[in-house]
């Protein structure tokens, strides 16, 4: 992957290096629900974003940087 490169210089906006670990406990949080609801009969399934709040994420979204290096952008 030499010639990798990301073709954008956006970043992250906080220090975090990614959601993945908020995004596994929001869809853990999702599937435990609807497991439950389907045990007790129920037909209405919340979605994520009712189970969940992106605005609780490690990151505050994403800033374009001109000053990102050309190392920054390796994938």
């Amino acid at each position: 992957m030499s010639r990798s490169r990301k073709k954008i210089k956006i970043r992250g906006i906080s220090t975090a290096d990614s959601e993945k670990q908020n995004k596994r406990r929001a869809n853990r949080k999702l599937r435990r629900i609807i497991s439950q609801k389907i045990k007790t009969g129920e037909d209405k399934f919340p979605e994520l974003k009712e189970v969940s709040n992106v605005w609780c994420f490690d990151k505050d979204g994403k800033i374009f940087d001109k000053t990102i290096s050309e190392i920054e952008l390796r994938k």
